[in-house]
């Protein structure tokens, strides 16, 4: 009879988690943490309702909603899981009302207290921070036995048997993590969803910004043309105009080229080459643009002969914006840091600043196209950055704090020239991670 009753209760703790993901399927309103709450207290209530009682205890899974509720809906939930599981049992008397009372509190500290890394961790050490709050849960169920026979003066021995104990144990268990796997899974279709629709929207702009800079570039190029013959012609006081003109009109030329390499990078010439060349002409190519910015340039770099193989010219260009881009965010007297490290397979270079720091809404939306955190600018020099990065099988990482800076992370894959040629042609390119 203990098994069916606990087997019913474990369906009761996976009903919520189940209706979570199909009420937020139809509409993304029933996603809040007050209704994943109220759900998680009918779920605590109907356990308490199905119990069953036997050798003088009452066995019910009521802490398993109580759990999962405080961890996946937060306090606001929890605290409707708590105040429900205690309303109820005072409701349904007895003389160890206090002591459920008392227990109920005591469980949810442990949940709550994680909570302050819950979110931070991974999937599956989330899932583990579940089971630790169980386990603490049914320390505490034993302890309170303990305590209870203690005080009513009873010599207190183990009189239960002990397969309805590991029973228990078992399904109370099993529930708490079916319910947090299922929380997961419904986490990471949420994730894929959002970026499904930001690759629909990427692609989108992609092939907008292509046509535009397509058409836009021909016509420039014709009145760039003329514009240079009449300007050989000319020698009076509207020549100066003509240097201004053309000027002008290469900066729109290289805005073009950055919609047009933001839609689809080409490495039009591949070569093999050490990293920490590159890196030196880069660091010589802004070390005068640092001391203007009031700003000092430290480079670390590795003295391993890590070798690349793509378009040595646009990861030149896609370096040179991210480092230009850091001593851009720094104030004056600060430190812009470039170092490297590397292995068989991978070499990492850090790009690190100690100046303003972005937000985690900025830090979201890094790479977004039209976005950027300066006065001036477009932003498509970042998002060019990351697509060239991209489409050479590299993975950049941002980690930021306001007021203390940032650090760009540029991972990039050694390979033989045929393993490279081969990925570039059948995969797409992988996604810039937030930190």
């Amino acid at each position: 009879m203990l098994a069916e009753k606990l087997l019913l209760q474990l369906l009761i703790v996976l009903a919520p988690v189940l209706l979570c993901s199909a009420l937020t399927d139809y509409k993304k309103e029933w996603n809040s943490p007050i209704i994943c709450g109220f759900m998680h207290s009918l779920a605590a209530i109907a356990c308490m309702i199905f119990s069953y009682s036997n050798y003088g205890l009452i066995w019910d899974l009521r802490y398993a909603p109580l759990i999962l509720a405080i961890l996946y809906a937060g306090p606001a939930g929890g605290g409707m899981v708590i105040a429900s599981i205690i309303g109820a049992r005072i409701m349904m008397g007895g003389g160890s009302v206090h002591y459920a009372i008392v227990g109920c509190l005591l469980t949810s500290i442990v949940p709550y207290l994680l909570r302050t890394r819950f979110w931070n961790a991974s999937s599956n050490r989330r899932v583990q921070f579940t089971l630790l709050s169980g386990v603490w849960s049914l320390i505490l169920c034993y302890l309170s036995l303990l305590t209870y026979h203690y005080l009513n003066g009873n010599t207190f021995k183990l009189f239960i048997n002990i397969p309805d104990l590991l029973l228990f144990a078992l399904i109370y268990t099993a529930s708490l993590m079916l319910a947090a796997k299922l929380y997961e899974g419904l986490i990471e279709k949420d994730k894929m969803k959002e970026e499904i629709l930001k690759a629909e929207k990427l692609n989108t702009l992609s092939e907008l910004a292509a046509s535009i800079a397509h058409e836009v570039r021909n016509p420039l190029t014709v009145v760039k043309g003329f514009l240079q013959l009449m300007q050989q012609d000319e020698k009076g006081k509207n020549y100066e105009y003509f240097g201004l003109v053309l000027s002008e009109l290469g900066r729109a030329e290289a805005i073009i080229s950055d919609y047009l390499n933001f839609a689809k990078p080409k490495l039009e010439k591949l070569e093999e080459f050490a990293l920490k060349d590159i890196l030196k002409e880069i660091v010589t190519l802004l070390e005068p643009y640092a001391v203007k910015q009031g700003v000092q340039l430290e480079s670390e770099l590795d003295t391993s002969d890590f070798c690349l193989y793509t378009d040595r010219n646009q990861l030149k260009q896609a370096l040179v914006n991210l480092l230009k881009n850091a001593i851009e965010a720094t104030s004056e007297e600060g430190i812009v840091t470039i170092h490297t490290k590397s292995d068989q397979t991978h070499a990492s270079v850090l790009i690190t600043d100690n100046g303003k720091g972005m937000t985690p809404e900025q830090l979201s939306r890094i790479g977004t196209l039209f976005y950027t955190t300066k006065d001036k600018g477009t932003g498509l020099g970042t998002s060019v950055s990351l697509r060239i990065i991209e489409t050479i099988k590299g993975k950049v990482f941002y980690q930021s704090e306001t007021g203390l800076g940032t650090t760009v992370t540029i991972v990039l894959p050694a390979g033989k020239k045929e393993e490279l040629v081969s990925s570039i042609i059948n995969e797409e390119p992988t996604a810039v991670k937030i930190m």
